[in-house]
């Protein structure tokens, strides 16, 4: 069982105007890296349409860092962003700023000639690669591409060596390739570091949860945070159902191994209905944690519940966004 800091458990419960779900989050955040670099394939085959959102590829990458800079835990991350093919510098490496990048990110365009503009992958890692020695490690590299490669320095080669000379680097991919050639690129790439994470860029595109687990997973240490899903409230009723009820089981097992932390719940709404209600539901949802974890033996004297009433933190008109607002979150203080 991993060791733990942030507990989150999302608790949904079934409204009058809503359907019940679970998503998760986790409040709290170590540090996993101290640099990152986003870093955008500009080749001419990124100015074609993606077919499943009807845009162009590079403005699919846009929207897909625009959402990721927003869910980055503010913590003291450096920040940088480039391309490749051909190579750019629009944010140099320095500490990172969520305004300053996300105005960078706005800079990424599309519209470029696609016709005659060959890709040389390689090439492109070669030419960046001296901007990693002004990431401080350990450092993470976001490669949005879709794969392709035709002209010059095989791409897999030159990362095999980027990482034989760097130390502490890890580069996860955006994926929006749409060719089997270009997959199968991105493959290799992800095989040479098993810490690499591979995620299909439609997915952060159109998934908030998606983009919270890709944020965890490059950004916060793993034993961390600890997601647990699927803690239902019956409509109108504060009462744990039996899903809920192993889920907790669990959680109180995490708790009882970290005996001399206090333990902090948090219950959240989403918008739907009136401030006053939403406070008062919110409670009755921490406080159905706290009685339910006392009686697997953890002191109440070592919880505090607490009713956060509505939250913002994701879309509230999205049914999705929603779900992800309505949650109990656990955490050690």
């Amino acid at each position: 069982m991993k060791s733990l800091r942030t507990l989150a458990l999302t608790a949904a419960l079934v409204l009058g105007l809503a359907v019940a779900a679970t998503a998760a989050t986790a409040p709290n955040c170590s540090k996993k890296v101290n640099s990152f670099d986003f870093v955008v394939d500009y080749s001419g085959s990124m100015m074609m349409q993606n077919k499943q959102l009807k845009m162009d590829k590079v403005i699919v990458a846009k929207n897909v860092l625009h959402r990721i800079n927003s869910a980055i835990p503010a913590l003291d991350y450096n920040g940088g962003l480039h391309t490749i093919t051909p190579n750019g510098v629009i944010i140099p490496q320095g500490p990172w700023d969520r305004a300053a990048m996300s105005a960078g990110i706005d800079k990424l365009k599309s519209g470029f000639q696609i016709f005659g503009r060959m890709t040389g992958m390689g090439t492109g890692f070669q030419e960046y690669e001296p901007f990693i020695s002004s990431m401080a490690a350990p450092a993470a590299i976001i490669l949005v591409t879709d794969g392709d490669n035709n002209r010059g320095t095989n791409v897999v080669d030159v990362v095999r060596s980027m990482y034989a000379n760097q130390r502490d680097l890890t580069v996860h991919i955006i994926s929006l390739a749409d060719n089997p050639k270009g997959e199968a690129t991105i493959k290799e790439l992800a095989a040479l570091n098993p810490n690499s994470i591979v995620v299909r860029g439609e997915e952060l595109a159109t998934s908030d949860a998606a983009v919270e687990r890709f944020v965890l997973a490059v950004f916060c240490q793993e034993e961390d945070v600890i997601v647990l899903r699927g803690v239902h409230f019956a409509f109108d009723s504060y009462a744990l159902d039996n899903k809920a009820q192993g889920i907790l089981n669990e959680a109180a097992v995490l708790i009882k191994a970290n005996p001399n932390k206090r333990v902090i719940l948090k219950g959240w709404t989403d918008y739907i209905g009136s401030d006053a209600y939403n406070k008062v539901l919110s409670q009755n949802r921490a406080n159905s944690v706290k009685n339910y974890l006392e009686k697997q033996g953890i002191p109440g004297s070592r919880m505090t519940a607490i009713g956060c009433g509505k939250s913002f933190k994701y879309d509230n008109h999205t049914e999705e966004g929603r779900y992800m607002n309505r949650r109990v979150e656990i955490s050690f203080d």
